[in-house]
């Protein structure tokens, strides 16, 4: 459809249509940057007739921001929780004013664009902040060295009219500087964000020329990460004083031209804080609302504030829409970061990523973690932290998550029509999960709601728990997770702690230790030392069981029994038969991580395979023994990886019936080597968590029975929100777990009767110690 076919079309027609086109390309969810906006210099060569942010050095009191003003500014962000820092700037001042080129000398840059590389760089290395650039028309040499320390870069394209009025004497306004900058940032691989300015002299069909040539160079380049809609509002003391204000028809009205034109992957944005009645802007086709901070007001528009936070929500959420925070770098450019991103940007923006690619959204700091050596710190953390502290919720640290539950739960879109069809007894696959796992705000809620009541369906409100002992018998290992802060080998980090291996008789004694206390299980696993043979593993279960037959031996991933077998030469079914006749009886399911071997082959790729863990597994089953799922998520993976977890394992229970229960282990990370260099995120939010069990619990209807809250991973106050969302399981004692303990966990030394009574009393649901197999405790 061409520009003046659509300029022709009726306007309620024109919304729909652009309505229909966002509703395919995002659904229900509703983007926004927390950030915070850091006007670096207000000079400007420009002379543009709207402009109150640009002055004369006479109304300012310095020409620039110092490196701690900036730095202060930028602190402020951070520590409320924002994840972008946006530098505002006017256009090559020291081209008009001696005083901005004296500043500049003076403080060792030789021009504005060289002192803002410099700052981004601060902000970022110090806070961790994902710099935007938004300094107007540049040369293709400044955009890369500025690619270098931004994630994205940004210029407001306004219009492409070269005759209006409130644009003469602006030498970087011409329509040819605009769209060189728009080009030179394809060409560059820079994720760019530009727009229209709407009221401003300019014709409908000259936004559509405008909206037209946007569309061109992201064909050309595929950079175009996003479009502004701005309406023009008339300020005091400026040229336009007097002009009228956009009126809202022809702005809504633009809002739906930007929508069609602009190919589906770009984005539409209008900024919330310049219309009274915000919410009328979703039915034009919006599906992003902007930087919105909590910390400083819009600069170029100081006299409208941005709406609070909790209001923004309830707008959103009011007519049917979800509301997620993303990072300056939209989702389809972070989850590309070889193509979109410069190599010192990819880390920085992982930091912050969730699954998705969007901003992490638990409230709170998230500073740069850093750390200081610790040579031998026993069963703790195997890092230090050092400097300033996050303060938002990470799996294994002692914040509180954020409530989620409970909460109003609303699902439509696509996530409503998953949960309605599990309601009527479909069957979600992939692609259903992965839906799942998209849900946001009321959604997730409305997900943890059924369930909750499939729980309930299920195995009823009894909250169950099992007495037992950790023993990691030894923490060297030949193999080489990369997620593993327990683990130590000829190539450990100096970071990390003393290699051990506990003889049988130290085993033995930790087993009649664990009996004498009460406990009904041991749980054996470690990692797989260079001197074992298959046979060591036959030996520790003799040795477990000698010292107190009545035990329940749960022990060996099958990382341990494969290796076990294929060191003795031994077929896998007979050699479980051995271990199963010396007094093994049910096997753990870690060592499974994700399976999906794109994933495997990052984490863990000396390891065995999706297809080696499975059989495994299936072969126990066969001989008898019964195992559990497990799944850590929160590292290098999408929602899909999560998904084909689920549906393969509950394709194998399906065949077996051996496995007991869903555990999942949300990723820790403050020690974990592969986030110390770089290379995963910080975790999984807490959203993340409650739905992976909430969504496991669908997923295995009628096939797994229990789902296990992680108490070590999450907390006492995050088990408690996992109990309303589908589990019904909080594991284990666990007396001396260090595998948790290693990567960073606060938890994990131990868990009483009394702690497991803590989390549940609040419910009004009863709790009740079982043995490993969800049986009555029987004690010998």
């Amino acid at each position: 459809m061409t520009g003046s076919d659509l300029l022709a079309r009726p306007s309620d027609a024109l919304l729909a249509h652009a309505r229909s086109i966002r509703d395919e390309a995002t659904g229900t969810r509703i983007t926004y940057s927390p950030k915070v906006f850091i006007p670096l210099t207000m000079l400007c060569r420009d002379r543009c007739g709207y402009c109150t942010f640009a002055r004369p050095p006479s109304r300012l009191r310095s020409p620039y921001l110092s490196a701690d003003e900036v730095l202060a500014i930028a602190r402020r962000g951070a520590e409320a929780g924002c994840h972008e820092v946006l530098f505002t700037l006017g256009e090559r001042p020291e081209d008009r004013y001696p005083a901005a080129r004296e500043w500049l000398a003076t403080h060792g840059a030789r021009s504005t664009i060289e002192y803002l590389v410099t700052m981004c760089r601060l902000v970022l290395d110090e806070t961790g902040l994902l710099p935007h650039a938004n300094a107007g028309a540049l040369f293709a040499e400044e955009m890369a060295a500025l690619r270098e320390v931004t994630a994205s870069q940004g210029m407001m394209l306004e219009s492409l009219n070269p005759n209006l009025a409130c644009h003469r004497g602006s030498p970087d306004k011409t329509p040819e500087r605009r769209l060189g900058t728009l080009d030179a940032a394809g060409r560059l691989a820079i994720p760019f964000t530009t727009g229209i300015l709407v009221g401003i002299g300019e014709s409908r069909a000259d936004r559509a020329v405008a909206l037209e040539a946007i569309a061109d160079a992201h064909r050309r380049h595929g950079h175009v990460q996003e479009v502004i809609i701005q309406n023009f509002l008339p300020k005091p003391e400026t040229a336009m004083h007097a002009a009228p204000a956009c009126p809202h028809e022809e702005f809504v009205d633009a809002i739906a031209l930007a929508r069609i034109i602009l190919p589906p992957d770009v984005h539409v944005q209008a900024p919330p804080n310049l219309s009274d009645n915000f919410g009328t802007l979703l039915d034009a086709g919006i599906d992003d609302w902007g930087g919105v901070s909590p910390v400083t007001s819009d600069h170029v528009n100081p006299e409208r504030p941005w709406p609070a936070l909790e209001r923004l929500r309830s707008v959103t959420e009011a007519v049917g829409f979800s509301l997620a925070p993303r990072l300056t770098v939209y989702p389809e450019f972070a989850l590309d970061p070889g193509r979109w991103l410069d190599p010192a940007l990819r880390f920085p923006v992982l930091d912050r990523s969730d699954a998705e690619g969007l901003g992490r959204d638990d409230p709170g700091a998230v500073f740069p973690q850093r750390t200081a050596e610790a040579t031998n710190v026993g069963d703790g953390a195997d890092v230090i932290l050092a400097g300033r502290r996050s303060t938002a919720w990470y799996s294994g640290s002692d914040a509180s998550p954020v409530p989620l539950i409970p909460g109003p739960a609303r699902a439509g879109g696509a996530v409503g029509e998953v949960l309605a069809g599990v309601r009527l007894g479909q069957e979600p696959g992939v692609d259903e999960l992965v839906t799942l796992f998209s849900a946001r705000g009321p959604e997730v809620t409305a997900v943890a709601a059924l369930a909750d009541e499939l729980r309930q369906q299920t195995v009823g409100d009894t909250v169950t728990y099992v007495r037992n002992r950790n023993i990691n018998y030894t923490n060297v290992c030949t193999f080489k997770c990369r997620f593993c802060g327990f683990s130590k080998g000829p190539l450990s980090l100096n970071l990390r702690g003393t290699p051990y291996l506990l003889t049988l008789d130290d085993i033995a004694a930790r087993t009649a230790e664990a009996w004498e206390a009460g406990a009904t299980e041991v749980c054996l696993q470690g990692g797989i030392h260079p001197s074992f043979d298959g046979d060591y593993y036959i030996d520790v279960c003799r040795a477990v069981h000698a010292a107190a037959p009545g035990i329940h031996i749960h022990g060996f991933t099958a990382l341990e029994v494969t290796e076990g077998a294929r060191r003795l030469g031994e077929p896998l079914a007979d050699y479980i038969r051995r271990l199963a006749d010396a007094g093994l009886r049910t096997l753990p399911g870690t060592a499974a991580e994700i399976l999906d071997e794109p994933v495997r082959r990052i984490l863990c790729p000396d390891k065995i395979t999706t297809d080696e863990w499975l059989e495994c597994h299936r072969v126990a089953h066969h001989v008898g023994l019964r195992s559990n799922v497990t799944m850590m998520f929160g590292a290098v993976e999408q929602p899909v990886s999560w998904a084909r977890h689920l549906v393969r394992t509950r394709e194998l229970q399906r065949e077996t019936h051996g496995f007991t229960e869903f555990v999942g282990l949300p990723f820790v990370h403050m020690a974990a080597p592969i986030y110390l260099q770089h290379q995963a995120r910080r975790g999984p939010t807490f959203r993340e968590t409650l739905l992976i069990h909430a969504v496991a619990r669908i997923a295995y209807r009628g096939d797994i029975d229990h789902i296990q809250a992680s108490w070590v991973k999450v907390g006492p106050a995050g088990a408690r929100q996992l109990l309303q969302a589908g589990c019904d399981d909080l594991g284990g004692t666990l007396i001396n777990e260090n595998i948790s303990r290693a990567a960073g966990a606060s938890h994990g030394q131990a868990f009483s009767e009394s702690d497991f009574r803590a989390i549940v009393e609040p419910l009004e649901r009863p709790l009740a110690q079982r043995s490993t197999l969800y049986g009555v405790v029987a004690r010998v």
